[in-house]
């Protein structure tokens, strides 16, 4: 049993020792190993050359691994903090996400930017965004999202592997949380990385959550099951591109569909998602499908921040609800 935050790190080490182009940049993710520890240790026994201390400039980080990456390198970029990410959001939209598409297919940026994302850990202005969204809605690029230890530590090193671009969430919050986790298992024979998972089956309607959500809706599920409805509760992993297959096959079978993230509501991924399942299966939907979010507001003060994250009896009201119409 290891934290998925000790996942991150051994799917990083072994990336390292596979690659040797491989290279991870950011802010005090040398000596210190991150904010939040995730690459502790690494540049001790990799060096400085392949762990490299950046200095306070999220432009100049992402901006330099475009360097790197056309000239055959891996980089790996942590940016500290979910808010911290928009001085880096030019680079990324313009630079990463279209240079295979500008250069003709001559170019690719085998990047990856690691961002902690989401709330729960009573942090400060601008360290408790969740901004995935922005970067699902831009071509190019690939979204993905851990949360349990396993998934976080497979998926890093797929996410190294891909040839695209790669932004990849980290649940802060979910740092600490253990799960059985097999580091010796071949990476060959892992999940893939951009297929969605059911992570609790059902049959009276589908929940659809993502990253620090997922524990969330697991627990929903379980508190439902004490009432005799049983919820089948999907962990997309991807948000672009979204696993939509998996998403259809359940909804027509269980007739109701509830969208769960901590992201804003307006113009977020539970829209998109709630419009697609309408197209594809209207006439098997009980109900509408809803969605439990963030509320339309900047993120809240550390001392209310649980009035807005979603919870588990927001979650079994949007239940209730769907079996209500």
């Amino acid at each position: 049993m290891i934290t998925l935050g000790k996942a991150l790190n051994h799917g990083l080490r072994r990336a390292l020792e596979d690659d040797p182009k491989v290279v991870i940049m950011g802010e005090d993710v040398g000596k210190l190993g991150g904010v939040f520890r995730i690459t502790d240790a690494l540049q001790k026994d990799f060096g400085e050359d392949r762990v490299i201390d950046t200095p306070l400039a999220e432009a100049g980080i992402i901006g330099t691994a475009v360097g790197l990456a056309i000239r055959g390198y891996r980089p790996v970029c942590e940016i500290q903090f979910d808010g911290f990410v928009f001085p880096a959001y030019n680079q990324i939209v313009a630079q990463v996400a279209k240079m295979h598409y500008r250069s003709k297919g001559k170019v690719r940026l085998p990047i990856v930017i690691r961002i902690p994302y989401g709330g729960g850990i009573g942090a400060v202005e601008h360290h408790s965004e969740s901004p995935e969204a922005y970067f699902a809605h831009t071509p190019g690029l690939k979204v993905v999202t851990c949360a349990n230890p396993a998934d976080a530590y497979t998926m890093i090193q797929q996410a190294i592997a891909t040839d695209d671009p790669v932004v990849f969430f980290e649940p802060k919050r979910r740092y600490w949380e253990k799960g059985e986790v097999d580091l010796d298992a071949p990476l060959s024979g892992a999940f893939p990385l951009h297929s969605a998972r059911v992570a609790r089956p059902g049959s009276d309607a589908t929940v659809l959550a993502y990253g620090p959500m997922v524990r969330v809706a697991l627990d929903a599920a379980t508190a439902a099951a004490e009432d005799g409805r049983e919820l089948e509760v999907i962990d997309l992993r991807t948000l672009s591109p979204i696993d939509y297959p998996v998403i259809f096959e359940s909804v027509r079978r269980t007739g109701r569909a509830v969208v769960v993230h901590e992201a804003p509501g307006n113009v977020g991924l539970g829209a998109e998602i709630a419009a697609r399942i309408t197209e594809e299966c209207f006439y098997s939907l009980e109900a509408p499908v809803l969605r439990v979010t963030g509320y339309d507001i900047p993120y809240p003060a550390a001392r209310v921040e649980e009035e807005y994250l979603p919870d588990l009896d927001r979650v079994l009201d949007a239940v209730d609800r769907s079996f209500g119409w």
